[in-house]
């Protein structure tokens, strides 16, 4: 079923500050997941009625909420108006499922105030994920003010707890 630029997608990049500027159209609900998808593939999905995955995945609707993919991450990140930058320590931290410590931040941009969502970049300028600011950046001295909702390490996590129980 097409969508014109599916409303889940739309709402999530809007936390961030982001507008995405995906083709009408090109945006492609599938059961509970939504693909981006070339004119070419639509037409050919749209043969086939029958398939799993096509284009890039961009993310899923489960109970009501929106559970995005790491490419639709991507796509937002260059444009995200509520970012921040951390150090070496917390970004490795962070890829391990950590939440964010003040000490780690090198740079805020946009909102800082409790509640917002943020993406998080290395100081490298790599999307690791996002989180939620629990604590005002501008007030807090010390201690967690971001909490780790998705970072690129899950996946590895998933991975590796799925290996352990086949074991």
């Amino acid at each position: 079923m097409k969508v014109a630029m599916a409303k889940p997608i739309e709402d999530f990049a809007r936390l961030f500050g982001a507008k995405l500027n995906l083709e009408k159209g090109l945006v492609v609900k599938k059961n509970d997941k939504f693909f981006l998808l070339s004119p070419s593939l639509e037409r050919l999905a749209r043969k086939c009625g029958d398939w799993l995955f096509a284009g890039t995945y961009l993310g899923r609707v489960e109970n009501g909420r929106f559970f995005p993919s790491f490419s639709l991450l991507s796509m937002i990140a260059d444009q995200a108006q509520n970012r921040v930058v951390v150090d070496d320590k917390a970004a490795w931290l962070f890829v391990c499922g950590r939440d964010i410590f003040k000490e780690g931040i090198l740079e805020v941009h946009g909102s800082k105030n409790k509640g917002i969502y943020t993406l998080v970049f290395s100081r490298h300028g790599e999307c690791l994920g996002f989180g939620r600011i629990v604590r005002d950046l501008e007030k807090a001295e010390s201690g967690v003010v971001i909490k780790n909702i998705l970072d690129v390490g899950d996946f590895l996590r998933r991975e590796r707890s799925t290996r352990i129980s086949e074991i």
